[in-house]
């Protein structure tokens, strides 16, 4: 479900489509630069100036009251989908099972696939966690607020056991978006937040995309505009030698932890070709065990020089339109015109992959909107954040990658 609306405007809400009426709170006022939030003392404090524009000052007033109500609304056991830097997340007291379990319930996600807590302040992490060596100390103090998640031994009965699927660590992150941090600290509590969709399906990166997978799911989507990583945050746990392992890769890259760490490993599973099955242990990380992302046709990734990839990709679309199928590609800028499909998505250009991670999520659903069946996307470069994008692309394709040429 999409929903249209002013950029300032007040509380709304969904359809009930699952038993659950759905409030949503348009706190894009917020996001003004000449308004910004402060954090302080885990309450909302107003700007010192708000602008002449009296219309704008009233909704600014009226999102800070918005935001306080989906604060409480996570008090009281609710589940609150809300923007921060990567993706939408889905909300609720980490330290509530039966608040975990309506996460769970509304995703229609695997129990054994364990929850990102989020925080406000550095100080939340000592209440979950019983030790922080040096070297994860090192990661929170260049990479903390932002898009990096440190896997940490939990805090017996710290936050519920849904929580840590049965582990005995658990992931904390400190998000980089004054929305998300302000949502954090009015709600006083550590927050469990996977991406705010129906498990399986592309992240949300618009509010609009949250209420098209959970309206009547959920109790309420704070819409703070578009994400700006797109991207799930980068998954890390540190070892006792201060070896950084990265169990997701992300907005961090490996390259910015290397900056920082020692020493930085891949966990193996990444570069298992095809996802685990459902007898493995239990994921150390979300996004390690199960398919996700994936839009409802069929997706190939192709690998290779740049004029094989064009071909290979140019005769797999000319085939399957003669089959009837309904073709779509995702492709870099450089490329994007020379392809004949009934919908073409441009990921930016290839040498910015920054972008490609932005716009990555809202093609995939692009995708489902236009009832592709068949769909191709062009591999990028593995370096930097384009091993966040190959890894959401792979993970979408179920692993169908197709290598062409010469390596």
């Amino acid at each position: 479900m999409s929903r249209e609306q002013d950029q300032y405007t007040g509380n709304t809400d969904l359809d009930n489509q699952e038993g659950l009426l759905t409030s949503v709170w348009d706190v894009r006022a917020l996001m003004s630069e000449k308004q910004p939030l402060v954090v302080v003392n885990l309450v909302m404090s107003e700007p010192e100036e708000q602008g002449s524009d009296e219309k704008k000052a009233s909704a600014y007033q009226q999102a800070l009251a918005d935001l306080q109500a989906a604060a409480a609304c996570i008090r009281q056991g609710e589940t609150v989908a809300f923007p921060t830097e990567t993706v939408y997340g889905l909300g609720a007291d980490a330290r509530s099972t039966a608040a975990v379990e309506a996460i769970f319930e509304a995703k229609g996600r695997p129990s054994d696939n364990p929850l990102i807590v989020h925080i406000a302040h550095r100080d939340q992490l000592d209440s979950l966690v019983t030790e922080v060596n040096e070297a994860a100390e090192a990661l929170i103090e260049a990479f903390w607020p932002g898009p990096l998640t440190i896997v940490l031994p939990v805090k017996p009965g710290a936050v519920s056991p849904r929580v840590t699927a049965g582990l005995d660590t658990v992931g904390v992150r400190m998000p980089d978006h004054p929305v998300a941090l302000q949502l954090l600290a009015a709600a006083a509590c550590p927050v469990a937040a996977p991406s705010a969709n129906r498990s399986g399906r592309p992240s949300p990166t618009l509010a609009s995309h949250v209420s098209e997978d959970l309206a009547g799911r959920i109790g309420g989507i704070v819409d703070g505009g578009p994400t700006g990583v797109g991207v799930e945050s980068t998954v890390v746990q540190v070892g006792d030698d201060g070896t950084v392992t990265i169990l997701r890769p992300g907005g961090i890259t490996a390259e910015q932890l290397s900056a920082v760490a020692a020493r930085v490993a891949t966990d193996p599973a990444i570069l298992a070709e095809g996802s685990a099955g459902d007898d493995s242990p239990a994921p150390r990380s979300p996004g390690m065990k199960y398919t996700h992302y994936a839009p409802t046709g069929a997706l190939c990734v192709v690998e290779g020089p740049p004029p094989a990839v064009a071909a290979w990709i140019s005769a797999a679309l000319a085939e399957a339109a003669q089959r009837g199928e309904r073709t779509a590609v995702l492709a870099f800028a450089e490329h994007a015109e020379q392809y004949r499909a009934d919908a073409v998505f441009s990921l930016g250009d290839a040498s910015e992959l920054e972008e490609a991670a932005r716009r990555l999520y809202a093609a995939l659903r692009s995708c489902d909107e236009q009832g592709a069946t068949y769909i191709v996307a062009e591999a990028c470069s593995r370096e930097g954040l384009g091993a966040a994008v190959m890894n959401r692309l792979l993970k979408a394709a179920g692993h169908q990658l197709i290598q062409v040429g010469d390596q």
